[in-house]
């Protein structure tokens, strides 16, 4: 068997009372929220990247402050490391790896220059410098 994780989202409580969220409550992996009057869904989104077991980590072109709307999505099991990172991106962009800068809270430092093998968290900040010529 293959299980996936999942999380239970229960919509319109705006229109149970407060023992029956409580009774929900018990339930593992569950998210109250009212899509109608917009209730938690802030807290939606952030249960789904706790217990989806996915790492955001955002792009940084030389030069520029990095991209917070659009991070790359990989997953965090297995091993999360900067090649993967890059082959996620394109296949031959480890060709050309120099290293990479990080920020974040992988890093020891900001920024930490890393090689292939450093391994990524979530909300990390990556800048891939490849070689010249």
């Amino acid at each position: 068997r293959v299980y996936i994780p999942c999380v239970y989202v229960c919509n319109m409580i705006d229109k149970i009372s407060i023992e029956e969220l409580d009774l929900l409550d018990r339930i593992p992996h569950y998210v109250p929220i009212s899509a109608k009057d917009e209730w938690n869904l802030d807290g939606m989104l952030e249960t789904m990247w706790e217990h989806m077991d996915l790492l955001r980590i955002y792009t940084k072109p030389k030069g520029q402050i990095p991209d917070y709307n659009e991070p790359v999505v990989i997953p965090a099991r297995g091993t999360p490391s900067v090649e993967f990172f890059c082959n996620r991106i394109h296949k031959a962009l480890m060709k050309q790896f120099k290293y990479a800068l990080v920020w974040g809270s992988s890093a020891k430092h900001t920024p930490q220059r890393c090689g292939k093998d450093h391994i990524l968290e979530d909300e990390d900040v990556i800048q891939i410098v490849k070689k010249v010529g």
